[in-house]
């Protein structure tokens, strides 16, 4: 399958309801009058776009409209494409061979966060880097065996404490074990805070801090997963989460869960941050780097 089909596929209920809607608007004229853009806006709302970015790209239609006089199908599609394309920035992934490359895994819990960490682990793996994974989400005995069993499963070794331990005590050794075993890139699984704990969020803050002082020479990646289907609550999360950790990049997992994938150009939109992974299915393979024209072009109709 190619990471086209990939996105389209994984995108397949969100891309067939905006297509129905579209297709029932534009059926008759082929062109789009007043209403018919009040009623693409509502379904860019519904499909999780956002409020913010909705409206602004069907007034950016409107006058694109008023200047050019081209209000068809294709005229007014590529130009929803562009607009939306321009509330989106992503980012790519790098692991660097000459020095340690760290990724911090932060978000609440369900929304796939160790799932990201092992598949990201696989990958880097495939590609001949050195991996190793921390299981630093000490509060749930559960979580740690979730990591130790996919560190099994991908042959990735697990640096782990007991349950109740100091978060902040396994990612120090963890970056010791590292620089001694030589790991190209070091993944750390942290506990599923949620966004009004600011207990928590404290915690993931002395985390970081211990990554800073013995790490300070590593490329660190503080990565956000965020749930798709829990629609505009992903721009809360990833608020909360930048204000106490300065995220760095985006995954957003479960966009084949509903009609609601629209949320990627949501969040980015309103919080500046790049969308750095889609997570498109279960399979390893459906975990791909973020592609800001894939993603539009599988997620809106053909022309």
């Amino acid at each position: 399958m190619s990471l086209f089909e990939t996105f389209r596929k994984g995108l397949t209920k969100t891309r067939d309801f905006m297509t129905a809607g579209i297709n029932r608007m534009a059926a008759g004229l082929g062109i789009f009058d007043d209403d018919m853009l009040d009623e693409l806006e509502m379904i860019l709302i519904q499909a999780d776009c956002g409020m913010t970015a909705s409206t602004e790209a069907i007034e950016a239609i409107r006058e694109h409209i008023r200047q050019t006089g081209d209000a068809s199908r294709q005229g007014v599609l590529d130009f929803l494409r562009l607009t939306l394309a321009g509330m989106m920035t992503e980012k790519q992934l790098k692991i660097e061979s000459d020095r340690l490359t760290i990724y911090l895994m932060v978000g609440v819990n369900g929304t796939g966060k160790t799932t990201t960490a092992a598949k990201l682990a696989q990958r880097a793996k495939n590609q001949g880097f050195r991996v190793m994974m921390a299981a630093a989400d000490t509060f749930r005995a559960a979580a740690i065996e979730q990591l130790k069993a996919w560190g099994e499963r991908t042959q990735t070794a697990v640096i782990a404490h007991a349950t109740g331990a100091d978060p902040a005590a396994v990612v120090f050794d963890a970056i010791q074990s590292a620089r001694a075993r030589q790991t190209d890139l070091l993944l750390i699984d942290t506990a599923g805070r949620l966004h009004t704990k600011r207990n928590l969020m404290d915690e993931l803050a002395k985390i970081r801090r211990v990554i800073d002082r013995e790490a300070s020479d590593a490329l660190v990646e503080t990565i956000l997963v965020l749930d798709a289907t829990t629609g505009q609550n992903a721009i809360v999360q990833a608020r909360a989460f930048h204000e106490a950790i300065e995220v760095t990049g985006l995954a957003i997992t479960k966009l084949d869960g509903n009609a609601k994938g629209g949320v990627a150009i949501a969040v980015s939109r309103e919080t500046g941050l790049p969308l750095c992974l889609a997570g498109l299915g279960e399979d390893a393979q459906d975990l791909q780097d973020f592609s800001r024209s894939m993603f539009l072009d599988a997620l809106l109709p053909d022309l």
